[in-house]
């Protein structure tokens, strides 16, 4: 049997938007493989604010056969970050002052060892800031090591918020590096939570160096609902990234490229059901993560029962994610999940129906600068 051995992401962007009216993709090209310590802006830009607050969403990566290459965001779930000029921390760094929300106590407020605070000195560096000093806020709305993209959410909202106090000089692709440098040294070099977290909608990385991301367009018009089952469990990202496969049999290779291809047609066809049918046929992957997880194959089998499109392990898990077209339809999918993670895992969970953030990473408020200073 033809084997193909499973290599890791190379560093380094492209981003188009797809749809079937502009089905020739517009992609945003980085050529900066930016090191550390590389300015992007060759003035030091001045503060335009003296705080702002920003949210970055959830996100589900994979979406089956799309292991670290496709990946999209949630609406209603994600992770804040308030930054503010501060006089008591050094010029050119960040203090992070507070951090609040779920699993507090397990993050360190050094900000060279804090997602957030990883993304905010990038940030700074591309931006060359080295005249004022930042304090930094977290408030964690998703749970660690949850599936649902925790740190990528924590890194998109503080590149967001630095970037937006000093007036947005940088665009969209050199957000999701210093993201990635965020999550490299966490979980591993992959955009696939971060970049849908500060693009918003469906993305697809098509490559990694140099890094090019293609924005696919779900149609507006159509309904899409994801069905998230969250069980009483911890997967850290390392744990289950050391789970795969060090090599792929040509077969299962042949097999979730053509399921892959089908999810991105699906997405962009608008095609719930086909994105359902694709998103439930990885054979790589969540064959080797299911059974990490107590009562994974169980849920599975009841969301599909209970009507859901299809389902799988959302990231790197503990959480399974369903889809569906029909908001109340999917309550009682999680219902019937949240029951089989408890019969067939021994482990509580907790169901949410949400719909696609087409947004991303945003700004949502901002204090006017003190003519003072």
């Amino acid at each position: 049997m033809a084997m193909l051995s499973y290599q890791p992401p190379l560093k380094s962007l492209t981003i188009p938007p797809v749809s079937l009216s502009n089905p020739k993709p517009v992609l945003f090209r980085c050529s900066l493989s930016l090191p550390s310590r590389t300015a992007v802006t060759s003035v030091e830009p001045q503060p335009v604010f003296s705080s702002v607050k920003a949210f970055a969403p959830a996100t589900v990566a994979n979406l089956g056969p799309g292991f670290d290459f496709l990946g999209c965001a949630v609406d209603g779930l994600g992770d804040y970050v308030s930054l503010s000029v501060d006089s008591n921390v050094h010029p050119g760094e960040v203090a992070i002052s507070d951090i609040t929300g779920n699993n507090t106590n397990k993050l360190s407020k050094n900000p060279l060892y804090n997602c957030a605070g990883i993304a905010a000195i990038e940030v700074m560096k591309m931006l060359g800031i080295r005249s004022v000093g930042l304090s930094l806020s977290l408030e964690k709305g998703l749970p660690l090591g949850s599936g649902l993209g925790s740190s990528a959410a924590s890194a998109a909202a503080a590149a967001i918020a630095v970037n937006g106090l000093f007036g947005g000089k940088l665009g969209v692709e050199e957000l999701v590096l210093a993201g990635l440098k965020s999550e490299e040294k966490v979980s591993g070099y992959h955009a696939d939570n971060v970049a849908p977290a500060i693009m918003g909608g469906f993305i697809l990385i098509r490559n990694y160096e140099p890094l090019e991301l293609i924005r696919l367009k779900f149609p507006v018009e159509k309904e899409l609902f994801f069905v998230l089952v969250s069980p009483e469990f911890e997967a850290p990202t390392k744990k289950m990234r050391a789970a795969l496969p060090a090599e792929v049999g040509m077969p299962h290779h042949v097999w979730n490229s053509s399921q892959a291809g089908a999810l991105v047609a699906a997405v962009l066809q608008g095609d719930t059901m086909g994105l359902g049918k694709a998103l439930s046929s990885d054979k790589i992957v969540e064959p080797r993560r299911s059974p990490l997880i107590p009562g994974m194959d169980g849920v599975k089998k009841a969301a599909i029962a209970a009507g859901a499109f299809g389902c799988t392990i959302s990231g790197a898990g503990p959480t399974a994610v369903a889809v569906i077209d029909n908001e109340e339809k999917g309550k009682e999918i999680g219902e019937r999940m949240v029951m089989a993670f408890l019969k067939e895992g021994n482990l509580k969970a907790t169901a949410s129906v949400k719909r696609l953030d087409r947004v991303g990473a945003r700004l949502i408020g901002s204090t006017p600068l003190d003519r003072v200073l």
